[in-house]
């Protein structure tokens, strides 16, 4: 037995082997390894059993990762030869088949990246091996026994492979303790949905079994990717041509557009962009010049070109340096690119016009989450620094998918009652009997202990019972510091809660009047807050870029207009690289409004300068702190 180095620069496969070392690439570079192995057979009128096996076993700092098919197997010499280490070495780039994945490097990158592994194969009735791992070192080496074997059954059976059949298998023992290792069923997920994989998914047996369940509950799970409902727009395969070096290329395209489900819009498992195809290898997946424009968003399909895996045979740099998809920078990819562009052009435009007037966007809960440390901070502001303290609101109902202070079906008038020990106070239901039939029952739930005594302790009320405005009230005291506790009210699919909260110094009034000592701490009842939430709505206008509605309480970022539509997708997101943009918008109607409250209570009311100014000392007080919330700082 002899161990040798990997016959390539240490440094190259080091740096390659960092960059690639995920699970999800390894299962992609191996399943297409297979199917172009599967792809030659078929191109010498083999029969083929198409099917790709992989076996995952997770554990806490590990995992173990087996692929395995029926397909050609490799002689002792091919054997050697896939360690031979780059593009220049794979059998596309010489023009002997189609094949895909990294182009020659990312089946040893996969191994070394992930920890070590080894090849195991049978062909023509032999059996050989190779193992790959690092030594204490770092070198990159290999063992291949020195020479391979006549196949045994129990090789046949262990490979999974026919009497008499070939094939291969890589099992990888992944032990970098910098790679991600992902449950069975997001592997799954991630693997039925990679665009380097769909179009295989359709014409081979690929499977997956978890190796984490009893044996008796191992069974092998097919993996298919379900494509959205769509219209067509283009094709299917509608014919397009274009020109490089006086010389005329043709493709194909297939455009469609999904009916309800918003696609995924960026990465491997990306669902929108047109798949770049030429043969069986796919290059990319984009929408060229119109990458990332609005229009986009609903839109996918598949470009055919032929011409790509011939440039790339021929040595032109046509994938990109990260192998990451089409180089653009490159002529031919250019003008490819233009020509794909100008047929969809026009269904794009008609897309742009369609999305470009959204009633309502949303943000990421990230972002969600910033705007609310903003607008509590300040209510808080507004109650200890300025004094301006509001009576109940309209509670912090829900209405649909947005946060609103609008009211729902049923709402307390606040869902947090932060009150004072063995002090009475009154929570109050609202039921907007407008929306639900007299007949219907109110159940209602108390979690809450001994130490709260609440009356009446009733456990259901008809709608028919509840007085014209739909009030229900109790009467509640807690007598224990740290006491807490929830009511629950609920009729059909609406329901409504508030937490109890006894504390020491809590205020003592009903709707959480506080003090002007500084002793005492911002109630966080919400009932009394100024702003009690945000909206991204269309105003039906391009000039108000945000205002403030004092029914609702509500900042509304008006969607239409033009600095804001420019960061709204056609699927109603927000994009998180404008917070900056939310900063500003916030803080002008945020000290807008404060402003004005402060100063209608002096004897300047009504005087202009006095706004202009307050307003000014505002935005030089805070405005830094909500720009930093905003940006994360």
């Amino acid at each position: 037995m002899t161990i040798f180095k990997l016959p390539v620069d240490q440094r190259v496969i080091d740096i390659d082997s960092r960059r690639f070392a995920s699970v999800e690439k390894a299962i992609v570079e191996l399943i297409t390894n297979s199917d172009d192995s599967y792809s030659r057979m078929e191109q010498a009128e083999l029969p083929v059993s198409g099917t790709i096996a992989i076996r995952y076993e997770r554990h806490q700092s590990g995992a173990v990762l087996i692929v395995a098919d029926q397909a050609e197997g490799m002689s002792f010499e091919q054997l050697h030869s896939v360690l031979s280490y780059g593009g220049a070495y794979s059998q596309m780039a010489r023009g002997l088949a189609g094949g895909r994945g990294y182009f020659g490097r990312g089946l040893k990158q996969a191994i070394y990246g992930l920890g070590h592994g080894w090849i195991e194969t049978i062909y023509k009735g032999r059996f050989g091996r190779v193992d790959l791992f690092t030594d204490e070192n770092g070198a990159y080496l290999f063992d291949d026994g020195d020479q391979d074997r006549a196949a045994q059954e129990r090789d046949y059976a262990r490979l999974g492979i026919p009497a008499e059949g070939n094939g291969t298998q890589v099992t990888i023992i992944i032990e970098n303790p910098q790679t991600n290792i992902p449950y069975f069923n997001s592997l799954v997920f991630s693997i039925s949905n990679n665009i380097y994989l769909r179009d295989i998914l359709g014409r081979r047996q690929v499977s997956m079994i978890n190796l984490n369940q009893a044996k008796s509950k191992q069974t092998a799970l097919p993996l298919v990717y379900a494509e959205p409902e769509a219209d067509l727009l283009v094709g299917p395969e509608a014919p397009g041509l274009f020109r490089y070096q006086e010389v005329q290329y043709s493709f194909d395209l297939t455009l469609k557009k999904a009916l309800d489900a918003d696609l995924v819009l960026k990465g491997d498992e990306r669902t929108n962009g047109l798949l770049v195809i030429s043969g069986t290898a796919v290059f990319d997946c984009q929408f060229f010049r119109f990458e990332n424009q609005l229009g986009t968003e609903y839109l996918f399909g598949t470009v055919h070109c032929p011409g790509l895996a011939k440039m790339l045979v021929n040595g032109k740099p046509i994938i990109s340096d990260e192998r990451e998809g089409l180089n653009m920078k490159e002529p031919f990819a250019a003008a490819f690119g233009e020509a794909v562009s100008d047929m969809i052009a026009g269904y794009i435009k008609n897309e742009q016009i369609r999305l470009s007037h959204v009633d309502y966007a949303k943000t990421s809960m990230r972002t969600r989450n910033m705007i609310r440390q903003v607008l509590q901070r300040m209510n808080q502001i507004a109650i200890e620094d300025l004094g301006i303290i509001l009576p109940p609101g309209p509670g912090s109902g829900r209405y649909g998918q947005f946060d609103t202070g609008r009211p729902s079906v049923l709402r307390f008038t606040t869902p947090f009652y932060y009150r004072k020990v063995d002090h009475p106070f009154h929570v109050k239901m609202i039921a907007d009997r407008n929306q639900i039939q007299d007949q219907e029952l109110l159940s209602i739930t108390y979690q809450l202990p001994d130490s709260i005594r609440i009356e009446p302790n009733f456990t259901g009320v008809m709608v028919a019972d509840l007085p014209e405005n739909g009030h229900l009230e109790w009467t509640v005291i807690g007598n224990m510091i740290g006491a807490k506790g929830i009511i629950e009210v609920a009729t059909g699919d609406f329901r409504a809660s508030a937490e109890i909260v006894i504390a020491e110094n809590a205020s003592g009034k009903g709707y959480g009047n506080v003090s002007s000592k500084p002793s005492i701490p911002w109630n966080m009842d919400n009932s009394i807050d100024i702003f009690a939430g945000y909206e991204l709505r269309n105003l039906d206008n391009d000039l108000d870029r945000a205002v403030y509605l004092p029914e609702e309480r509500l900042i509304i970022i008006n969607t239409e207009a033009p600095t804001v539509r420019l960061y709204v997708n056609g699927q109603g997101h927000f994009k998180d690289g404008a917070r900056l943009l939310l900063a500003e918008l916030l803080l002008d109607v945020i000290t807008d409004e404060l402003s004005r409250r402060y100063v209608d209570r002096t004897t300047q009311k009504g005087q202009a300068e006095a706004y202009k100014q307050a307003k000014h000392d505002l935005i030089r007080r805070y405005g830094l702190e909500i720009h930093s919330i905003l940006l994360g700082e």
